[in-house]
């Protein structure tokens, strides 16, 4: 583990949040040097908020639909974040596009993680099981998991890690997600420690992963 002060994560979720519990998780068991400091969400029913109470994580609701423009939406996102002193943002299955200025201010410190191996299967409206539908369809042999650095378009920023995951002549969309969604809960944390030991480099689109020091 690193000696440096744990980077402070504010996590962005929509739905159940499992991979955000993945990452409350590995920061409880000395895996990930990082100090959860907030939780965003689109939804107030979205369950991830129920485990971010558990864990004593502010949780913060910011409807974008609320404002008239993605900006202003973003200044909400921005307001929040400075409040929070955060360093680095986690999204974790946040179905609402990130607006530019957000993505301006946290650019090489805020990540994704997608259900497919990008650049394939990613793009507007690619998410949850719209992607394993896809996948199943096409026909391809392998899926997998891609955690990248955000930018502007959709699934589109530098990849930091992927794992492939086999994609069986009898697979549902439903047993596909379960097997990458396990591959997500293993990478996310392993990927979030990579940042937080300042191991990440970027070359343009590549990112190279330093050896500890």
């Amino acid at each position: 583990m690193s000696d440096a002060t744990p980077m402070r994560l504010t996590v962005f979720a929509s739905g159940g949040g499992t991979n955000f519990q993945r990452i409350l998780d590995a920061i409880d068991r000395g895996r990930l040097d990082a100090e959860p400091v907030g939780l965003i969400t689109n939804r107030a029913d979205a369950g991830a908020r129920e485990r971010a109470e558990r864990h004593g994580v502010p949780a913060d609701v910011v409807d974008p639909d609320a404002f008239a423009d993605p900006t202003d939406f973003g200044r909400a996102l921005l307001d929040l974040l400075r409040d929070r002193e955060t360093s680095f943002v986690a999204l974790a299955g946040f179905m609402r596009k990130i607006p530019a200025n957000v993505v301006d201010a946290y650019r090489g410190a805020m990540v994704n993680i997608h259900p497919a191996l990008l650049p394939a299967f990613g793009g507007k409206g690619m998410y949850g099981m719209n992607v394993h539908r896809a996948v199943i369809d096409y026909g391809v042999h392998w899926s997998g998991a891609t955690v990248h650095l955000v930018d502007e378009a959709y699934d589109h920023g530098p990849i930091v890690l992927q794992e492939p995951v086999p994609v069986d002549p009898d697979d549902t969309p439903e047993s596909l997600a379960e097997r990458v969604l396990a591959v997500e809960h293993r990478i996310y944390p392993k990927a979030l420690q990579l940042f937080a030991e300042n191991r990440i480099r970027r070359d343009g689109r590549r990112v190279r992963i330093l050896s500890p020091s």
